[in-house]
Formats: C-alpha cells, structure tokens, sequence
C-alpha cells in the first residue's frame, strides 16, 4: 500500500521530492486560496486570479481550499481559473469537507446532514467540490476536523470508498487529535483501506505544541505536514513593517482579534528572526519564519497565503534559506518550548533515554532528515 508522492523543491521544473505516502508532485508549498474578507482582507475575482497566476508562473502546483472557504467562493474561483487557464491536471488541488458549506444559505432549511464526518455529510461535500472545482477528481480530501460523532469505521470506509471511486485521489486529515488519525491508519492497514497521507494543523516558531503528539505521530506513520498560520496570523514583522501599517492604515488580520498589533513576545521573535536573517542575507523575516518549519522534519509543506503578489514572491526565499543549527537553537530559545509529560520524563526517542543509561550506552539511529535546498543566499558560507 505504499505510495510516492513527489514535491518540487524549487519553483520552476526539475526538480521534485517525495510527498511522503502517496504519488504526485507538488511544490514545496501549498497556497491557500481563500478569497480573504471577515476581518483577513478583501479579494475579488481579479485580484485572486492574479495571485494564482502569480503563483503558478512562480512555479507553483500544489493548491489548498476547503467546501466553505469564503461562503464557497474559494472552491469557484479555483474552478474557474484553472479551466480559463488549462491546467486542471498540472494542479495538485486539495480540498476539505466537515464543515456545514451550506452555513449562509437561508432557502436551505435542514443543515444538518451538511456538516461532520458522516458519510451522507462526506458524499454532499465532495460533490459540491467535484461541481465548484469544475473537475472530476480531487487529488487530496482533508476531513477538515474531527467531529466526534462519525465512527472511524464509518469515516475510514466512506473515505475508501470514494477513492475506489476515482473521485478523490489521496486522503488527508487536519486539526485532529494525534490518538484518533493512528486509530483511523491502523484500520485503514488492517482493512486493506487508503491511509492518510497527510496531516494539516496549525504549527509556528511562536506557537510549537504541534511537535508534542502530531509530530511523532507523522513520523511514525511516514506522513507528509502541511502546516498552517505559519506566520503567526501575520504578527511576525519587523518594527519597520509594523510601522508602515500604522501609517498607511492597513493594519493586520483582526479575525480573531481586534488588536491587530504584536505583543512583547511576538516582538521579541520577531527581532530574533530578523537576526538571522541578517546573518543569512534573507530579505524578509516572513521567510526566515517558513524555513524554521521546513528544517524541523522532513516532508513539510508549510501553506502560505495572502493578498499581494509580493508577499507571495518574498516567501518564495524560504526555499532558498539553510539555517545552521545553532540559528535554529536561537530561535528556539526566545520563547522556551514545554514538550510536557511523558516527554519530559522519557524523552522524543532522538536521545537515548537516562533511566537505561545504567544499563549501558546505546548509539541512537539518527531520525529522517529533511529535504535538503538546492540554493544558498548570498551571504552564506
């Protein structure tokens, strides 16, 4: 049941890296196309379809949306700027159901059967997607979120089913309990079934509780991470960039809160951020930020966003970025991680654990690099 599934390390052809467990290529990001308004910017058609060619001239083939983005408009939008351009099949598109997409649509009366992980709620999504996306197939399904009423049984055979199916290619799973996607692939192996391939969570230099349970969980199960808010909601920026926006008045993202500027210890990583990257010669922190992520484990695809074209450009750089160790010790350090229990009584398994060191000292097996750059900035040695 094992799969190759290959990623781009670099914008433009040539060159691609395994995607973990299943067998397509895409970039070393993803882009998530969400057509930005409630409180995260305002984008019409044309300034979205700008952003997405500016993503796929840059290189870039590995798009993520979800059944309810933006009451729905992400999905068409998508749909219709790859069938204007032609290149449904160049893109790795990726997708989600879970949520009630169907939210702000009053003539709908019963909603219900519109949201969680149900089979009924599974079968109305992709269908809706499938027509949205003006496509036959979906590359990767995410179940957007565990629901805690559908079975994994229930969940693992309608997920199987579709894949037999030819409607959805790959499965991924997002915002779930680590316990929970273990249980849902041990099923899926034992029941000749498709696995996940990928998991989708929230992981940041500010915010790291990913790394105490999806993390190893991902190593064990040799999944793929596609890492969301990996810029922290937009509060990394450097004091000058911060500025700027209270002049100009654009100020930030105030979705999940009104105050849209950093507090003292977004402001202290973002000072060591630009630290390195003045070490390295990167021309944004933003950057700095998403290579973090990438020299953390292997087969990460941190998902990026937003409203300018030159944003996306400067985030591009993280491809290009090699962090030594100590940098990544320092970035580290700002704000010191809690692993909590049992980790901090028996380690991560990367070294050897102190109440068997009586018993002798044992080489450890190094752990899964990650996928090395190609380039180097300029600037470093």
């Amino acid at each position: 049941m094992c799969k190759e599934e290959y990623v781009m390390s670099s914008w433009g052809p040539g060159h691609v890296h395994r995607l973990s467990m299943s067998n397509v290529s895409v970039v070393s990001r993803a882009f998530q196309a969400s057509i930005h308004k409630l409180g995260m910017g305002a984008m019409d058609k044309t300034a979205s379809f700008k952003l997405l060619d500016a993503y796929f001239d840059a290189g870039g083939n590995f798009i993520d949306t979800a059944n309810a983005y933006q009451d729905e408009t992400s999905e068409m939008f998508i749909g219709e700027w790859m069938e204007q351009r032609g290149i449904r099949d160049q893109i790795v598109l990726s997708t989600k159901f879970t949520m009630n997409f169907k939210a702000r649509q009053n003539d709908v009366q019963q909603q219900v059967n519109y949201a969680g992980n149900n089979r009924k709620s599974m079968t109305l999504s992709v269908e809706a997607s499938l027509k949205k996306l003006r496509t036959s197939y979906i590359d990767i399904l995410y179940v957007h979120f565990w629901h805690w009423d559908a079975s994994i049984r229930e969940l693992m055979d309608g997920l199987h089913n579709l894949v037999t199916l030819g409607k959805v290619l790959y499965l991924g799973i997002s915002d779930t309990p680590a316990w929970v996607v273990a249980q849902a692939n041990q099923y899926a192996l034992d029941h000749g079934k498709s696995p996940f391939v990928i998991y989708e969570g929230c992981w940041n230099v500010m915010d790291r509780a990913f790394e105490r349970e999806i993390i190893p969980m991902v190593r064990a199960h040799g999944m793929a991470l596609a890492p969301w808010n990996v810029l922290a909601q937009g509060k990394l920026r450097t004091d000058a960039e911060e500025e700027a926006r209270r002049v100009s008045g654009e100020k930030g993202r105030t979705l999940f809160s009104a105050d849209w500027e950093r507090n003292e210890d977004e402001k202290k990583m973002s000072h060591a951020l630009e630290k390195v990257a003045g070490e390295i010669g990167a021309k944004s922190i933003s950057s700095v930020a998403i290579a973090y992520l990438m020299h953390k484990v292997p087969y990460c695809f941190p998902i990026i966003g937003g409203r300018k074209v030159e944003h996306l450009l400067s985030n591009i750089e993280a491809l290009e970025i090699s962090l030594s160790p100590e940098q990544i010790e320092f970035l580290e350090s700002v704000l010191p991680f809690d692993p909590g229990f049992p980790a901090t009584m028996i380690g991560n398994g990367i070294s050897s654990t102190p109440f068997l060191e009586t018993a002798g000292h044992c080489d450890r097996m190094p752990v899964q690099q990650t996928i090395p750059h190609t380039k180097k900035l300029v600037g470093r040695d």
